[in-house]
């Protein structure tokens, strides 16, 4: 089929391949939110912090991700070649929106807004968002009627859109202190692999569900029993159970493998929330990171130290915001569209107008209309929709190519003012360590490697992340495209992982960091590795040794 499939998208520029937060096969629902709420939200973050480019375009081809950096003049004239420099510097410093952004950089990085922004966070802007969610969350979908169930999935996708809107928004805040610590430490000798470990613990919120959970395996240590089910634990006392819908309460509806609405929520997944309890540890490296931070901090000169600890100080706030921000602007307000469209789907398969709830999935937003229900002209039918099921699935397998269109020539950073270089430089560097500025990997069994502890076990991989944690098995090594950052619900039963895609400071390399997991991300070659062969993960090395194949 590959060979029959144009890839082309009719809009000027280079387009790049995001596998980091869509691996392919995205819905129609999913493709609308990303394509909606990412230019909206990072348009805003560069305006009201002056960098230099418009925003992030989206596009999908046979339902893959793609993304252009929109650039601020003739953003759909690209030039082929660059003029001379001097009038890039002059028209760098006279253009209007370019003096504009000149301004807001300037003020961005002498008022640091980001600390407004996290403090905000954490002060009343996560739980205005926690109590939407738990509004829509806490509806009886069961009892309402067909038009109701219908309004609710409408509400649920508005919810969707304004709460990804803002996710990507935040980013900007998160990632800016982050971007400044790494951009400005580079004058030191120091690069990303030396300081980033040195942020391990600056994420408690992803710690969090490991305290949460080994505080219940804890409980049930202390009464004696060895249950075997999810049920059996819940069963040995009102406390124990009790404790465990607290923990579902704000992360049952979470969708905890992937940016999609056919992804799954662990609410669904009982024996994942069972084993994890029975698996949950707590790891402590305080005094590990203690002693690395001084060891990197000896090595900046005397004079510059102290600006040193400002800018990891400020990275260190950054993080926690930026793996906070996911699950509960992202991941949670998917997992309450994929309930509310379940629900859908049962009474379309009531009204003989899907073979299967999950049918639902397949629709376009505009599709959902009151009359769906009711209409029998309404469309699309059943049939329809079991089509479009299985041509998303096939399209899935397709293999895409790394970037579609002519390659954009960007000014050097020299030319720029200032204010300007030292934003774009700040911007590109994160881009780079997330693994998403387009550069071609290598194919092999390299990557970046999080820790420092060599780890064998037996590979658990798959294709979709759903299969991947259907085979995991406690002490396994995860092997998956990507990771958000709700895996940290269930990633504790993993001895390792292995991603093809992201960077050092992808969800994957921060969940990896902060539960102690020795990791290697970005390995291109991590999905030829055979599912059950016996592998070693050598982060110290960046690399994933086969030991024996299944």
């Amino acid at each position: 089929m590959d060979d029959d499939v144009t890839w082309t998208i009719d809009a000027p520029g280079q387009w790049m391949l995001d596998r980091s937060h869509a691996s392919g096969g995205t819905t129609p629902i999913a493709q609308h939110l990303m394509s909606t709420a990412m230019p909206a939200g990072m348009r805003r973050v560069f305006r009201d912090n002056g960098a230099p480019v418009d925003t992030i375009e989206v596009r999908f081809v046979h339902d893959f991700f793609y993304t252009r950096l929109r650039p601020l003049i003739s953003p759909d004239k690209p030039p082929k070649k660059l003029p001379p420099e001097l009038v890039l510097k002059i028209a760098t410093r006279l253009h209007p929106e370019m003096r504009r952004r000149a301004k807001a950089a300037q003020r961005t990085l002498e008022t640091q807004p980001w600390k407004k922004v996290i403090h905000d966070w954490h002060h009343g802007g996560r739980a205005a968002i926690e109590e939407q969610n738990l509004e829509l969350q806490d509806v009886d979908l069961a009892s309402l009627d067909d038009d109701a169930v219908v309004a609710h999935v409408r509400r649920c996708i508005d919810h969707a859109v304004t709460s990804w809107e803002h996710h990507f928004w935040l980013h900007g805040f998160d990632l800016g202190p982050l971007g400044m610590y790494l951009y400005e430490a580079k004058q030191w000798g120091l690069d990303a692999s030396e300081l980033l470990p040195l942020l391990e613990g600056a994420s408690p919120s992803t710690s969090a569900p490991s305290r949460s959970l080994r505080a219940i395996r804890d409980a049930v240590d202390k009464k004696g029993c060895e249950p075997s089910t999810l049920d059996e634990l819940r069963a040995i006392s009102p406390e124990i159970s009790s404790a465990v819908d607290d923990y579902l309460r704000y992360r049952g509806t979470v969708l905890f493998s992937r940016y999609d609405v056919d992804g799954v929520t662990l609410g669904e997944r009982p024996d994942l929330v069972f084993a994890s309890i029975m698996g949950a540890s707590v790891r402590d490296a305080t005094a590990d990171v203690e002693a690395l931070t001084a060891s990197v901090r000896a090595r900046v000169p005397a004079e510059h130290r102290a600006r040193f600890d400002e800018l990891l100080s400020g990275a260190w706030s950054a993080m926690d915001l930026r793996d906070d921000n996911g699950p509960t602007t992202a991941e949670w307000p998917l997992g309450l569209l994929r309930m509310g469209l379940l629900e859908l789907g049962r009474r379309m398969v009531r009204a003989g107008k899907a073979r299967s709830p999950e049918d639902a999935l397949e629709l376009r937003p505009d599709e959902i209309r009151p009359w769906l229900l009711s209409s029998a002209d309404a469309a699309p039918n059943a049939d329809g929709l079991a089509a479009r099921r299985a041509a998303r699935r096939e399209r899935a397998t397709l293999n895409p190519p790394a970037s579609i269109g002519s390659p954009e020539v960007a000014p050097p950073l020299h030319v720029l003012p200032p204010v300007l270089a030292r934003t774009v430089g700040m911007v590109q560097t994160v881009m780079a360590e997330l693994g998403m500025d387009g550069r071609e990997r290598t194919s092999d069994l390299h990557g970046a490697g999080i820790g420092t502890t060599c780890v064998r076990g037996r590979a658990c991989v798959a294709a979709s992340s759903e299969e991947a944690l259907d085979k995991l098995e406690p002490g396994d090594i995860l092997v998956v495209a990507y990771t958000t950052p709700a895996y940290n619900l269930v990633l504790s039963l993993a001895a390792g992982v292995v991603t093809s895609e992201g960077g050092p400071m992808s969800h994957a390399a921060v969940i990896a960091r902060e539960l102690g997991i020795p990791a290697v991300i970005g390995a291109k070659g991590a999905s030829l590795i055979p599912h059950g062969s016996e592998v070693e993960v050598d982060p110290t090395a960046g690399e994933v040794r086969v030991l024996s194949r299944a």
